[in-house]
């Protein structure tokens, strides 16, 4: 079913509406408490890097929202891309030295990759508002790694280089 522009506008009025921000934002809180949890070894080490990217990946996604330019916006969503991908590298920190139980490894990455296909839904949308394909927000049926996911071909093909983003 579609939505009209008032709908969407009465639906997602703030990056806080995003079901994307919302993901990201329980996932920084999950990764803050794995911060706190690590040994005093790794409190201004791995524990800082973690708390530094989880904030990142939040931020990005709220100033790329605040953006009027369309370009902005998907490079600040590229950056909080980033950061949750070296939170997902930290949880294999985790896992090779033995700080936290498989279990939970687990469950975090779960976590971690369900906000990284929202995060693609999300840079879906506003490909596609930009090129006028579709008003509707289509956060969660994206796939990624070889299952689908064409991102890379669409941003290769979009009119901007490094120099202009």
């Amino acid at each position: 079913m579609g939505h009209t522009m008032d709908d969407l506008v009465k639906q997602y009025r703030t990056f806080e509406d995003l079901e994307v921000y919302k993901a990201a934002r329980e996932f920084r809180k999950s990764m803050y408490a794995v911060s706190r949890r690590l040994p005093s070894i790794e409190k201004f080490e791995l524990a800082s890097q973690i708390r530094r990217a989880a904030v990142s990946l939040t931020n990005n996604i709220a100033e790329g929202h605040g953006r009027w330019h369309w370009l902005e916006h998907i490079k600040f969503i590229l950056n909080s891309r980033g950061s949750l991908e070296e939170l997902m590298d930290d949880l294999n920190v985790c896992e090779d030295e033995k700080y936290l139980p498989s279990d939970e490894l687990v469950k975090l990455r779960e976590d971690g990759w369900r906000v990284l296909r929202l995060l693609n839904g999300y840079l879906r949308f506003l490909r596609n508002r930009k090129v006028g394909n579709s008003l509707e927000l289509r956060e969660t049926a994206v796939y990624y790694a070889g299952e689908g996911d064409d991102l890379e071909q669409w941003l290769a093909a979009l009119p901007f280089n490094d120099s202009t983003v």
